[in-house]
């Protein structure tokens, strides 16, 4: 008795195997292939600039990347006598940090001051201590000041006031953010709230 099973051609049958096939591998891809996490901060992972820095913190000792390694580390450049963008900035970083709760261990806040020749060690000190006896004032020579500042892609210039002492500094205002094996991979911008860079570093600290 002849079969009532429909038969399909050949190529077909081949088309919808390797169907199959293709399924089948994409999930096994899927299953095994680690998510990539996604930021609310902008995306720079594998910039070739912001790669590393050798400055003295304002203990005396001269810091790189290197030295923070496992932590998540937040890079700002700003001067003591800012009036109003470095303290709002700094500020919304010790509340990163206190948002982080636990974590907050393993987020490492480096400033770099543009204006070395008043922002002393002393000063520096005094200053990280408003905001949080953790966080560290780098103070380059104006040598080292415009190389790291071309390294970071960072803009500044010093604006002349009414006495050679009373000048104040234009400078770029948004963070650096890298992760805890030294990397550069976020840009956050002037303005971005607590919440959102906190979210992010966790982000970064759970990643692979």
């Amino acid at each position: 008795m002849k079969s009532m099973t429909p038969t399909l051609p050949f190529n077909r049958r081949r088309t919808l195997a390797l169907g199959a096939l293709w399924l089948a591998a994409g999930g096994l891809l899927a299953g095994c292939s680690p998510e990539t996490p996604t930021f609310k901060s902008t995306d720079i992972t594998g910039a070739t600039f912001a790669q590393d820095l050798k400055l003295t913190d304002h203990t005396g000792q001269v810091r790189t990347m290197a030295d923070f390694r496992g932590k998540a580390v937040v890079v700002f450049f700003g001067f003591t006598q800012c009036p109003d963008v470095c303290p709002t900035s700094m500020t919304t970083l010790a509340e990163v940090k206190r948002l982080m709760g636990d974590r907050g261990n393993q987020l490492q806040v480096l400033f770099i001051t543009v204006d070395p020749e008043r922002d002393t060690l002393p000063l520096l000190k005094e200053y990280m201590t408003n905001f949080d006896p953790t966080f560290l004032a780098l103070r380059p020579d104006p040598a080292e000041l415009k190389a790291v500042a071309d390294s970071f892609k960072i803009y500044y210039r010093k604006v002349d006031g009414p006495t050679p002492t009373s000048y104040t500094m234009d400078h770029s205002a948004g963070k650096y953010v890298f992760d805890n094996e030294g990397r550069v991979r976020l840009f956050s911008a002037y303005g971005t709230d607590a919440a959102t860079i906190a979210a992010d570093i966790n982000t970064l600290l759970s990643s692979p």
